[in-house]
């Protein structure tokens, strides 16, 4: 059985150039390595983190349960660029820091932990790729650039690119942090307190689903009222950078197939067996638009996440019963 330790480890990557012709200078990748590879190593496991969170909010993809707790993996767990811990515009060498930090890509991203599982392991290829949200994006777009490498890939709540109604909602947030006066463009001398505020406040509308809210579900996450939820996030937000939360929202929202490529061509590009698991209730990644994306990979299959919990349902250790189905699904695949 895997111990699951909170650790972090940087790669430096050096100077890294990106899709769009900009360069992340002295790049830090952020990551954690839990078990072993085998002799041919061919039992590595990638986990991508997601929107806002880092590596150590998907170790719950490893608990109790999980075929992953097993030992029998070689589990590798990465930050984004732009979230704080591998480089961001909080973190950056002068001349890139803050409002000048480049923008990203999901591409960027995966090329960067390809580098890092080139140093860890020489020769290697993935017995899965698993996420929620943001993660699962870049399941996807690993399953998309690289499709000899990768086995196998779980993205929970997520979809390839960011249909319109998602990026509708981004903009919404965005724009309740960008309405803060002291936002000033992201230059900010101090963080935008009111903007960081009615950002969390907008995203924990859209983040559950209707019937969380109405059957009081946020009390299972010991919040005895909607306003004391609204706290949290308020609470959440007010501890990242503003720029860090903007860049990786970016990131999200340029989401798309790579080199040009239409969605169709993209897809079908995946050689991967693929689970698309998006969640029954969630308000921006649908099960309508995984649907879709999962007809055009030849070797997909949708399975529903039930769960009122809307798009956190997925959220790694967020709703046990949604767990449960995450880990059934995952060890289905894994077969």
């Amino acid at each position: 059985m895997l111990e699951l330790m909170k650790e972090k480890h940087f790669m430096n990557l050096g100077d890294i150039p990106l899709q769009n012709g900009q360069t992340i200078q002295d790049a830090q990748l952020c990551y954690q390595v839990l078990g072993r590879p085998n002799a041919a190593c061919d039992n590595v496991v990638l986990i991508p983190s997601y929107y806002g969170g880092t590596h150590w909010g998907s170790l719950p993809l490893l608990g109790a349960g999980s075929p992953l707790a097993s030992g029998n993996y070689c589990v590798v767990l990465t930050n984004l660029f732009g979230s704080g811990w591998s480089s961001s515009p909080s973190n950056a060498k002068p001349g890139q820091r803050g409002a000048d930090f480049p923008r990203i890509s999901l591409a960027d991203n995966v090329e960067a932990q390809r580098r890092l599982l080139d140093a860890l392991f020489g020769q290697w290829r993935l017995a899965l790729v698993c996420g929620w949200s943001m993660g699962g994006m870049q399941a996807l777009h690993w399953a998309m650039h690289y499709p000899d490498k990768v086995q196998r890939i779980l993205p929970i709540c997520a979809t390839a690119q960011c249909w319109p109604h998602n990026r509708v909602f981004l903009e919404g947030v965005k724009a309740a942090l960008c309405a803060d006066s002291s936002w000033q463009h992201g230059r900010y001398e101090a963080q935008p307190q009111a903007g960081l505020r009615a950002f969390g406040r907008v995203y924990a509308g859209w983040a559950y689903s209707q019937a969380f809210f109405r059957n009081g579900l946020y009390r299972e996450l010991g919040f005895s009222t909607v306003e004391a939820l609204l706290e949290f996030w308020e609470n959440d937000h007010l501890a990242q950078d503003a720029n860090d939360l903007l860049c990786t929202l970016h990131t999200w929202q340029d989401a798309a197939p790579p080199n040009g490529e239409s969605l169709a061509s993209g897809l079908a590009r995946i050689r991967a067996r693929t689970l698309s698991m998006p969640g029954s209730s969630d308000l921006y990644f649908t099960v309508e638009d995984a649907r879709h994306e999962a007809s055009l990979i030849r070797d997909a299959r949708v399975q529903v996440l039930q769960s009122d919990w809307g798009h956190c349902a997925g959220g790694p250790g967020r709703d046990r019963q949604a767990m449960a189905q995450i880990f059934v699904g995952m060890e289905r695949l894994l077969l």
